[in-house]
């Protein structure tokens, strides 16, 4: 099998974390042969870093002066779908970063130029590549501990997002940046579609993080409903300053089980009369899930081949249906049934911005 040739469009944390994966873990089977970001000073360091020859400033100029066979794309939300479906017109495989797009409209347009083209489409929610979260949904799929019918999913960030992220016209804001992740874990877990979402957020430290965006929240808490009858809860913080938390809790009608920690080990103690415990807690997101980043470029690079992969459109588009609804639920303060923003003539308004720079 010949080297794959991947074009790394984005040099900032995920486009490093991706590229020194492929580096480190790939071998001769893929090499980043370029780098797309258009701040030039950042490319280069990245392309230095790691020996890439090839820098520019658009993907447009990337295709037009190099030849690959996929891309990785880690660039902000809004732009994910021009970039996608420019990729997948040009022939190449494709690993997109969560979420898939701002709304589902452009999911159907990513969705369909990857069905047309034949291509693989690989979206990034790395808990689908990680041992833990990989042996929880097998022994959901056993039927040792029954069906699920309550799931407690969190994620917490140690810091505030890219300025961009912090505001929902242009990225769905921290329902859609940091809690993807547990909406997908939720509807995997269940194997059953949401029918409904009810999201209420507050924010504590937006003002003095310099957070000022419109709708800017740090907390979140959502009850998801789905067809099996089983009950999600979502919890986000971001920041929440002590480190990187992923946790899932699912009682099943045979049993429960629990999927994560704070950390990794190491130090543990509680100190006698004062109640005080210390344990090593994940600094970030690129420690707690570092096996399942590389398992997700080892995957997507066989793709290639095989047109295989563990997760794709359909699931991110549903993720994305999910932030739609919840931040209808957000700014209409009520429950939100999925079927309204699945329904062609919906339109999610809080966005026009976003569409009027994209015109």
């Amino acid at each position: 099998m010949d080297s794959k040739r991947i074009c790394m469009i984005g040099a900032g944390r995920v486009g490093r974390l991706h590229t020194k994966s492929i580096d480190e873990h790939l071998g001769h089977q893929a090499e980043v042969t370029a780098i797309v970001d258009p701040n030039r000073e950042l490319a280069d360091e990245l392309a230095a870093d790691f020996g890439v020859r090839e820098v520019y400033g658009s993907l447009d100029e990337a295709l037009e002066h190099g030849s690959f066979d996929g891309v990785v794309i880690t660039t902000p939300t809004f732009t994910h779908r021009d970039l996608a479906v420019t990729a997948i017109e040009a022939g190449l495989h494709v690993h997109l970063e969560k979420p898939m797009a701002m709304n589902v409209h452009e999911c159907r347009d990513i969705s369909a130029a990857a069905e047309r083209a034949g291509i693989a489409l690989q979206l990034g929610f790395m808990r689908r590549f990680d041992r833990d979260f990989v042996d929880a949904a097998e022994l959901l799929r056993s039927g040792r501990v029954g069906d699920p019918m309550i799931i407690k999913s969190l994620t917490h960030g140690p810091g505030l997002p890219p300025a961009w992220a912090n505001d929902i016209a242009t990225s769905n804001g921290m329902l859609a940046e940091v809690n993807s992740h547990d909406l997908d874990t939720a509807s995997w877990f269940t194997g059953s579609e949401p029918v409904q979402i009810h999201v209420q957020v507050s924010n504590f430290k937006g003002a003095d993080r310099g957070a000022t965006a419109e709708h800017f929240y740090d907390t979140l808490l959502a009850i998801v409903t789905f067809e099996s009858g089983a009950l999600a809860s979502i919890a986000g913080v971001c920041p929440a300053d002590y480190g990187y938390d992923a946790r899932v809790e699912v009682t099943c009608t045979n049993g429960m089980f629990e999927v994560g920690d704070t950390g990794p080990g190491g130090l543990k103690s509680i100190v006698a009369g004062t109640h005080e415990r210390t344990e090593a807690v994940y600094p970030s997101w690129r420690d707690r899930f570092a096996a399942a980043y590389v398992q997700e470029m080892v995957e997507f690079v066989a793709a290639m081949d095989t047109g295989q992969v563990r997760v794709g459109a359909a699931e991110g588009t549903r993720a994305v249906e999910l932030v739609l609804a919840g931040t209808v639920s957000i700014l209409e303060e009520r429950p939100v049934g999925i079927h309204e923003v699945r329904d062609p003539a919906f339109d999610p308004w809080w966005q026009a911005s976003v569409q009027k720079q994209g015109a």
